[in-house]
């Protein structure tokens, strides 16, 4: 039952809304009917998956009358609902709300389109694309860092293995769904703190000033969904020295600021 009324496009709520959307007249589409017929629906302990045009009618009915809770005066707005309609959304637009919710970075956001030639002879793209796709997106992300840091000077630096910079210890990919062309890919990253079983450890504290971990996901545009998650290592490297490093405290304050992005954590299972 918590699935069929989750808030979104699939759950219980959304289909009302877009049943009365339907039906309503121009002066009561989107935002006055959508958060309304949530209520509603939840107050008559009615399931919207089973609306008709005449329990339609009944809701309309509700919302001109005057004495009803949810009554709209002719002419008037209602507040805007928390979920446009999903054909509103594109592919894209859905991807980046997404991965915005679950607390991955925007500037790490990288497009990846799939091209015939990422198949393999199992007719889907080859696993081993992907840790180029992920790598795409890590090097996006590390411009953006240097950005941050210091300007266009130090972004060129950063991917050109020129002072204090990152580079990569470990990496693992979780597979979650095959991915064929035509496609475009999402990728995204957001660091975070590892595991919770070694904070507070001598080897955490020591590796605290140069390593933090980053978590990565991909979004398929076709299929509206995570299909591939990774989880990495960056070191912080000086080049120059050849020797991993502590990058200076506004390093360290940058990727602490990106760790509490959003509030979501972890990404999609497969069904």
């Amino acid at each position: 039952m918590n699935a069929l009324l989750r808030r979104g496009p699939r759950g219980i709520l959304g289909t009302a809304s877009r049943a009365v959307h339907r039906n309503a007249p121009l002066g009561l589409r989107h935002s006055s009917v959508s958060v309304n017929v949530r209520i509603l629906c939840l107050s008559l302990a009615v399931n919207p998956l089973d609306i008709s045009l005449g329990f339609t009618q009944a809701l309309l009915d509700r919302f001109r009358d005057p004495t009803s809770p949810f009554h709209l005066p002719p002419g008037t707005v209602g507040p805007d609902s928390p979920d446009p309609p999903a054909e509103d959304l594109s592919p894209a637009d859905e991807g980046r709300a997404k991965l915005l919710e679950l607390g991955y970075d925007p500037d790490s956001f990288w497009e990846q389109p799939i091209v015939w030639g990422d198949h393999d002879s199992f007719q889907h793209v080859n696993n081993v694309r992907y840790i180029r796709f992920f790598e795409s997106g890590r090097i996006h992300w590390m411009r953006a860092l240097g950005h941050e840091l210091g300007g266009p000077e130090k972004a060129e630096a950063m991917i050109k293995g020129k002072g204090v910079s990152l580079i990569l210890k470990s990496l693992s990919v979780d597979f979650k769904r095959p991915v064929v062309y035509p496609d475009t890919l999402l990728v995204a990253h957001k660091p975070h703190r590892g595991s919770a079983s070694r904070v507070g450890s001598d080897v955490s504290a020591r590796q605290a000033k140069t390593h933090f971990h980053v978590m990565g996901a991909i979004w398929s545009y076709a299929q509206r969904r995570i299909v591939t998650e990774s989880d990495s290592v960056l070191v912080w490297y000086d080049y120059d020295r050849l020797t991993k490093c502590d990058p200076g405290e506004a390093a360290v304050a940058m990727i602490e600021r990106r760790m509490n992005l959003g509030s979501g954590s972890g990404g999609q299972d497969s069904p």
